[in-house]
């Protein structure tokens, strides 16, 4: 019940907190806000299964977020370069 409460504050906080951008980093912002979530749900359902959900759910926030800022980082990088030539 808890995981359920903290996972359904952080993503109405996410929804409400709004990512637009025209900057060049727009790719970075979406992806990592999209990593994040979707880490902190599948992390708080394994740590659920050993009893820390919380640690999980904070740990896949984590690990998602930095992955999808990696990502999200060279999808605008490719298109900065694209856009150049």
């Amino acid at each position: 019940m808890k995981i359920a409460l903290l996972t359904s504050l952080f993503a109405a906080g996410i929804l409400f907190s709004g990512c637009a951008s025209n900057g060049s980093t727009v790719n970075t912002k979406q992806k990592a806000v999209m990593g994040g979530m979707g880490g902190a749900i599948v992390g708080g359902i394994i740590g659920h299964q050993s009893g820390r959900g919380l640690e999980g759910a904070a740990v896949g926030a984590a690990a998602g977020a930095a992955a999808g800022g990696v990502m999200g980082s060279a999808e605008d990088e490719a298109s900065a370069s694209a856009n150049q030539r």
